[in-house]
């Protein structure tokens, strides 16, 4: 009997697609909804994060959302999170796209362009300088932000704090003026970097936000 399955699909030099948003925002859940109606299509994808999508990744993300790096400032959190990275391209995202893979990351340069530069004061030329450490010039394709508004994000931020893995999550955790910060920074993330950064309404149900998504790549010729 045939197969149902459809061959894989191998974009030469492989597609780098990265999600961003802030906590509450929806972007986690549309990374893994992308990976599998992408893997649907016939592609061969690499899902990963960060920080965690590699060993180092793992112990930094501890450290980070167990809040034990706050109290050393933004910059201790981004020379954490510059390691963490580089070695996360490195073993992981540089290997996939060589083998002309989908590589879809949850979190990626951008979040600490936000988190530790647009909230947390560090000075854009030094987190230009980290970036270009931390990718080694490999930056997405494209990226989608998800944004919610301010209720939306608190609703779901408590029903994760009750549920999920890292419960003690610093970030999580941080008063309203926080995360309205976050959400600010991300679309000015979106119209400094207009080419690359797509922003995404989250509030929607979880397979309507994914059907914009999946229009959005169509129009770019991946699905």
């Amino acid at each position: 009997m045939p197969s149902n399955k459809k061959a894989a699909k191998q974009p030469t030099g492989g597609y780098f697609i990265s999600f961003e948003g802030g906590e509450g925002s929806g972007k986690s859940t549309q990374a893994a909804m992308l990976g599998e109606t992408l893997r649907e299509e016939g592609y061969d994808v690499l899902e990963t994060r960060e920080p965690g999508g590699s060993p180092g990744g793992k112990i930094v993300r501890e450290v980070l959302l167990g809040g034990h790096a706050a109290e050393k400032g933004p910059l201790a959190e981004a020379c954490l999170l510059t390691s963490a990275r580089r070695e996360h391209v490195d073993l992981v995202i540089k290997p996939a796209l060589a083998s002309n893979q989908v590589v879809v990351c949850d979190r990626y340069a951008d979040s600490t362009r936000i988190y530790q530069g647009y909230v947390g004061g560090l000075l854009p030329e030094t987190i230009d300088q980290l970036e270009a450490i931390a990718t080694d010039d490999l930056m997405p394709e494209v990226t989608y932000v998800l944004d919610v508004d301010a209720d939306v994000s608190k609703t779901r931020r408590k029903a994760r704090l009750s549920t999920k893995d890292d419960g003690d999550d610093r970030f999580e955790k941080e008063d309203q003026s926080f995360h309205d910060k976050v959400s600010e920074g991300f679309r000015w993330l979106c119209d400094t970097f207009p080419k690359r950064c797509i922003l995404i309404d989250g509030a929607g149900k979880p397979n309507t936000v994914a059907l914009t998504i999946r229009d959005s790549l169509r129009l770019r010729g991946l699905v």
